[in-house]
């Protein structure tokens, strides 16, 4: 079972209504308890949450967020002060371009304001 299968279950559940069925489920059983319905709303928030983070972190370059390597750093700079632009020096180091500028303005090669070279 996916993770967006297992929250339309816990919504279904939430809302009082059965899962499989669509039928809407007696007030008197455990689903008519509100600790038990804001559990399962945080429990599906949390699911969702979990999803989204799992798209931002597929959509990320390789190498977002991991540390730089001294010969990295030396590729970087040799490629930079031959002429290569941020963007295409993202592709090639696996980052995104804000992190190849912030990677830049850190080693001296760029003032914090300016923008895209």
């Amino acid at each position: 079972m996916s993770p967006i299968e297992a929250q339309a279950i816990i919504d279904a559940l939430a809302n009082g209504v059965d899962p499989e069925t669509g039928e809407v489920l007696p007030s008197d059983g455990a689903l008519g308890h509100a600790q038990v319905v804001r559990a399962l709303f945080v429990a599906s928030k949390a699911l969702s949450e979990s999803a989204q983070r799992s798209r931002l972190e597929a959509t990320r370059p390789g190498k977002a967020g991991k540390p730089w390597s001294q010969d990295e750093d030396a590729q970087l700079l040799q490629a930079f002060d031959g002429g290569a632009e941020p963007r295409d020096l993202a592709s090639r180091h696996e980052r995104s371009a804000g992190g190849i500028r912030s990677r830049l303005v850190r080693l001296g090669r760029l003032q914090e304001s300016a923008g895209a070279r």
